[in-house]
């Protein structure tokens, strides 16, 4: 059997096509109907979100007590006409998006991309696949590809794909049917900036070998490079780590021992201490370390309310007012907004200066 699985990801380009190449260019989008472009802004509202393929809090296979593979259209659309509705109400000028199901059997086969673009007032798109298989031998899947896109008011120039190492420990034929991770970057034409990049990254959960600190690493670098060539720069993702000054490292009560192996970040308490000092992150650790459940944005189990924080953003320009306009949408009390029942995770609010 392992013959045949090696023989077929050798002639990837006419099987699966699961593989990417290190670098390579992302996909670009327009909406069906364009909306007025501004030509100038005081500043930039920003926002980052997972939005868990359209899934709000249905519980798929992987999940605690999951059964669920796949959706029905009505399920899909649905979701997303709430998560359009949330887009539509704060108005990003900008929005950095994880998990955005693209060809996929789970989510009805709906570009989610383009049907966001469509219905609000973002005009251009920029999407990488972190996931992509013309057919995923498991129970339950077929076709898939989901990943991370950047939605704009202006124009996408470049969209690049930059892919991050693998896990390491996983056998080959795993490492090929699995998450590629990667970084999206995303050149935005802003009439009053032409080197203004989005960065957006969804980052390894799962994995014991250092992986997910290699990524962290690749992260940070990437930043630091568009910083050295004098770009201006944005940055949102998923990361899947915790900040310094967490107080809860294991034992989060959505968690499922039994069924799931356990969150368990220590041992990473530092990971994430270059991006703090090197770049301008729109959370304050200090006050993260007053009070962590400020800035949590993710839940495996709605009933409990956000449990933890792994949804960042950072720049290497300047936050509107300091820092007093940058938080986690967790509720209307916190952000305006009851967002538990649109994903698992948390959208990150920021406001950015013009540069």
């Amino acid at each position: 059997m392992f013959i045949i699985m090696f023989s077929l990801i050798g002639c990837d380009s006419t099987t699966f096509r699961a593989n990417f190449a290190d670098i390579e260019d992302g996909i670009l989008y327009e909406s069906k109907e364009l909306s007025d472009i501004p030509q100038s802004k005081d500043a930039l509202r920003i926002v980052n979100y997972n939005i868990k393929y359209g899934g709000a809090r249905l519980t798929f296979f992987w999940e605690c007590e999951g059964t669920r593979y796949n959706m029905t259209e009505e399920e899909v659309t649905g979701n997303l006409d709430n998560i359009v509705a949330f887009i539509n109400d704060v108005d990003p000028d900008i929005l950095i998006l994880q998990e955005v199901d693209r060809r996929t059997l789970r989510s009805a086969y709906i570009d989610q991309t383009q049907y966001i673009l469509d219905r609000t007032a973002l005009n251009y798109a920029s999407y990488a696949s972190q996931q992509r298989a013309d057919y995923l031998p498991s129970d339950g899947f077929g076709p898939i590809d989901f990943g991370n896109a950047t939605l704009s008011r202006w124009p996408v120039s470049e969209s690049t794909r930059i892919a991050l190492p693998l896990v390491d420990e996983y056998p080959g034929y795993y490492q090929y049917f699995y998450l590629k991770r990667h970084i999206l970057r995303s050149k935005i034409d802003l009439p009053w900036n032409d080197d203004f990049y989005v960065v957006n990254t969804h980052l390894e959960a799962f994995s014991n070998d250092g992986t997910k600190k290699q990524q962290i690493d690749m992260f940070h670098e990437e930043l630091g490079s568009l910083s050295a060539d004098g770009s201006d720069w944005v940055a949102g993702g998923d990361l899947n780590s915790l900040p310094k000054g967490s107080e809860q490292l294991a034992g989060f009560p959505d968690d499922c021992p039994g069924l799931f192996e356990p969150d368990d970040y220590s041992g990473e308490e530092d990971w994430l201490d270059e991006l703090f000092t090197d770049f301008n992150s729109a959370m304050d650790l200090d006050d993260y370390q007053t009070d962590n459940s400020k800035w949590f944005s993710y839940t495996g189990k709605q009933e409990l309310g956000w449990t933890r924080t792994l949804d960042y953003m950072f720049t290497n320009g300047q936050w509107q007012d300091g820092l007093q306009n940058n938080y986690v949408m967790q509720s209307v009390e916190q952000g305006g907004y009851e967002t538990l029942s649109l994903s698992d995770h948390a959208p990150v609010h920021v406001i950015l200066e013009v540069q």
